[in-house]
C-alpha cells in the first residue's frame, strides 16, 4: 500500500505591519499545532521591511532574531505554484507548495494584498479571499457593511488622516459636537489595538488623533460603550458556522495592546456567561456580520454587550485572528469541541475547497469559430 504524500504547507508570517510581533506569535503556536504525520512545513518569513525569508533565515525570525537569511519570492505565476531563490538568476532550488497558511496581522498581510498575491500565484490559501480580508482591515467599510446588513453598530466618524493634517480645529470641533466623553479614537486598517486611545477629555483629543494617523490613512473615533466584550469564533465557507462565546475580562480599564500580548492578567472565560437566547443571538449576529462582507476560511468577530441595556454591538471583525497558545479563536473552537490540530486540519480542508471553486469559474471567452479572433468596433 503507497503511503499518501504529505501536504507542504508555506506557513507565512511577520510582516511590514505594527503588528509584526504578534504574527511570530500567532506563527510559532501554528507551526507546533501542524500534525507532522501530515504535514512538511515551509516557514516564510518577511522581515520589517520587507524580505521573504525561507529556511534558518525564517527560523531566526521565530527568535525575534532577524539576520541576512536565504531571500526568496512567490512568483504571480499559476505554473510555478513555488517559492523561487531571490534574485535575476533565480537559480537554486525551487520549494514547491501545497497551500500557503498566512498567519500575519495587519497591514500588507490581513489586508488583500498578500490573498492577491496568492491568487494570482494560483496557490491555495487559508482564510479570506482578496475582498473579504480588505473589508475586514478597513473598520470604516466594514461598519457601514454592518450597518447596511441591519446589524447593530456603535455611532462612528470615519475621518481621512489628509483632513486632519488640513484642518485640525474643524475635526475637533466636529468629533466633539458627535460624541461625549470618554470616546475610543484608533486606526481604522490595524488591528490588536495597535494605535489605540481611550479619551476621557478634551485635552487628549488631538494627541490621540495624532497617534492614531501616525498607522493609517483613515482615523476611526468611536463612541465608548460601558460593555462585556464578548467574541466568537466562525469557521466555513459557505456554510459557515459559529463557535461558543467567549468573554474577555480585562485586568485593565479596557483591553489595549498590553493587556493583550504583553501583560498577565486578563482573564477569559470560555463559554461566556450569557442566558440562552443571548447566546443564540450573538452567534447569529457573528454569522450575519461573516457574510455580510463575504468571508470564508475563519474571522473572529467581537462584540460589546451593553452592561445596564444588554444590547448588543457589532465592534468588529478580524480576518486572521490571533493564533497564539492564548488567543481567544482556537480557545472558542477547543470549548466547542473542535481540537486546535483539528482547526488546523479543517482550516487547510476549506483553504482546498474555495480554491477548487474558484477553479470552476470562467476567465475567458472562447470566440465563435471563424470570428479570427477580432472583435467588431
Amino acid at each position: 500500500m503507497t503511503a499518501t504524500r504529505k501536504l507542504r504547507v508555506g506557513v507565512l508570517f511577520g510582516g511590514r505591519s505594527g503588528e509584526h510581533e504578534v504574527s511570530l506569535a500567532s506563527a510559532a503556536s501554528v507551526i507546533r499545532a501542524l500534525d507532522p504525520q501530515k504535514y512538511d512545513v515551509e516557514l516564510i518569513g518577511i522581515s520589517k521591511d520587507g524580505r521573504w525569508l525561507a529556511g534558518t533565515g525564517a527560523q531566526k525570525m521565530l527568535s525575534e532574531v532577524i539576520r541576512n537569511g536565504e531571500r526568496v519570492m512567490l512568483p504571480a505565476d499559476p505554473s510555478a505554484a513555488a517559492l523561487v531563490p531571490f534574485g535575476a538568476e533565480n537559480s537554486g532550488p525551487r520549494r514547491r507548495l501545497d497551500v500557503i497558511f498566512p498567519v500575519l496581522h495587519g497591514t500588507f498581510g490581513e489586508d488583500g494584498t498578500v490573498q492577491g498575491l496568492l491568487e494570482l500565484a494560483g496557490v491555495p490559501y487559508v482564510g479570506a479571499g482578496v475582498l473579504a480580508s480588505a473589508v475586514g482591515m478597513d473598520k470604516d467599510v466594514q461598519k457601514r457593511l454592518f450597518d447596511q446588513a441591519g446589524l447593530p453598530i456603535v455611532p462612528f466618524l470615519a475621518i481621512p488622516r489628509s483632513r486632519w493634517d488640513a484642518n485640525r480645529e474643524q475635526v475637533l470641533r466636529e468629533v466633539q459636537k458627535k460624541f461625549r466623553f470618554p470616546m475610543f479614537i484608533k486606526p481604522a486598517t490595524l488591528g490588536s489595538s495597535v494605535g489605540m486611545t481611550r479619551v476621557a477629555q478634551k485635552e487628549q483629543l488631538g494627541a490621540a488623533l495624532d497617534t492614531a494617523a501616525q498607522f493609517a490613512l483613515k482615523i476611526l473615533v468611536e463612541k465608548a460603550v460601558n460593555a462585556r466584550e464578548i467574541e466568537v469564533s466562525v469557521l466555513g465557507n459557505d456554510q459557515p458556522r459559529a463557535s461558543v462565546p467567549g468573554e474577555i475580562i480585562p485586568h485593565r480599564e479596557y483591553y489595549d495592546y498590553a493587556a493583550k500580548y504583553l501583560e498577565e492578567g486578563s482573564i477569559p472565560e470560555i463559554p461566556a456567561k450569557l442566558r440562552p437566547e443571548q447566546t443564540k443571538k450573538i452567534q447569529e449576529f457573528a454569522i450575519r456580520a461573516y457574510q455580510a462582507i463575504d468571508c470564508i476560511g475563519m474571522a473572529r468577530v467581537d462584540m460589546f454587550l451593553e452592561k445596564k441595556t444588554n444590547r448588543i454591538f457589532l465592534n468588529e471583525l478580524n480576518t486572521i485572528p490571533g493564533f497564539t497558545s492564548i488567543s481567544m479563536y482556537p480557545k472558542m473552537w477547543e470549548a466547542s469541541g473542535l481540537s486546535y490540530p483539528q482547526l488546523i486540519d479543517e482550516l487547510i480542508r476549506l483553504a482546498f475547497q474555495a480554491h477548487a471553486e474558484k477553479a470552476r469559474t470562467k476567465y475567458s471567452i472562447e470566440l465563435p469559430a471563424g470570428s479570427g479572433g477580432a472583435l467588431e468596433g
